[in-house]
């Protein structure tokens, strides 16, 4: 399919605003199954947020880091990764507040435990990329590190504690199955279908984005950072908003939180599996993450109060994201330099 298009900029562009809209499709498809099947098995809300929901739309970025870990574009698939996180903790949350008729409602499962979690695995992947620098070093000028397989296992084995920690809660909870009207083959068809089309959809956004870089100069991780994450982050847009207006905020709240958990604990460290090693630019990747530290800090004042994101927190939330972009397009021409190497 590469060969079969011209390379020219404005057909990238064409080519990533339909993949765009394929992965929104698919995203959609599966999405919908996963909703179906976390009723039809009797999945409390909570879980079917941050487990079934989460991994459905956190697809499109688990498959652009293999993707890019597969063409030797790691920088862009990191990249994309932890830009969709910011975006998925400031923008989504805000969205789905704004969307929805009434305050989006949290509780003290949704801020105590899956915030504070998700506070842990940014801890845990800095960590993680922090051992990659100091026992297998490549550069001090910018800071590189080679990632291997075996501390790619680290975040894994925390997402595991995460899982068992959500199984409890499952037995907990023994929510009744909804299972009247549901063709189980069906649904189960419908989520495969939507993991086929976000894999060749996200394929072709990655080479597109990647080409557009080489042609206008832009660094991998600041593509990845903006192009790849924002496209990767509109499924998962979609869901919080329609969920926040069915008056489910934990379920939109959950989908958010544990969308992110699932990308840095399983995404990243799948890439590493699958290649063997990649390269690691400190330099780039802490400061990004400090930046995704200070925003789900924020994310979890603005729920703490109350328990609940109102309208003014909703409009703190975005003009936090707006800051950070503008400080990405001022890293981009050259205004600022916190991020080495890119």
């Amino acid at each position: 399919m590469t060969g079969a298009l011209p390379d020219s900029p404005l057909v990238h562009v064409l080519v990533i605003a339909a993949a765009t809209a394929f992965i929104w499709l698919g995203s959609g498809w599966l999405e919908e199954a996963a909703e179906t099947l976390s009723g039809y098995y009797g999945l409390p809300e909570v879980v079917q947020g941050s487990i079934v929901v989460a991994v459905g739309s956190s697809f499109p970025e688990l498959v652009s880091v293999l993707v890019t870990a597969l063409t030797g574009v790691f920088d862009m698939g990191v990249g994309a990764l932890v830009g969709s996180a910011i975006f998925n903790v400031l923008v989504i949350p805000a969205a789905a507040g704004l969307g929805g008729e009434d305050e989006l409602e949290a509780n003290r499962a949704i801020v105590y435990k899956e915030a504070q979690f998700y506070m842990l695995a940014v801890s845990a992947l800095v960590v993680t990329f922090a051992l990659a620098v100091i026992y297998f070093p490549v550069s001090t000028d910018p800071i590189v590190g080679t990632l291997p397989r075996s501390l790619a296992v680290i975040p894994l084995a925390l997402y595991g504690l995460y899982l068992f920690i959500q199984y409890q809660d499952v037995d907990d909870a023994a929510m009744d199955r909804v299972r009247e009207g549901i063709d189980i083959r069906r649904e189960w068809a419908k989520l495969g279908g939507g993991l086929a089309v976000i894999v060749v959809t996200v394929e072709r956004l990655v080479a597109s984005v990647e080409s557009l870089g080489v042609t206008f100069g832009v660094p991998e991780f600041l593509a990845g950072v903006t192009v790849v994450a924002a496209a990767t982050s509109l499924p998962d847009t979609l869901v919080s908003v329609r969920t926040a207006r069915e008056n489910r905020g934990t379920t939109s709240l959950g989908n958010v939180l544990g969308s992110n958990t699932f990308d840095l604990l399983v995404a990243i460290p799948l890439g590493v599996l699958i290649v063997g090693e990649v390269a690691v630019n400190f330099s780039t990747a802490v400061p990004m993450l400090g930046v995704l530290t200070v925003a789900t800090v924020l994310l979890f004042v603005t729920l703490r109060t109350s328990l609940a994101l109102n309208e003014r927190e909703s409009y703190a939330l975005l003009a936090a994201y707006g800051l950070f972009v503008a400080w990405v397009v001022a890293e981009s021409v050259g205004v600022t330099s916190v991020l080495k190497g890119v």
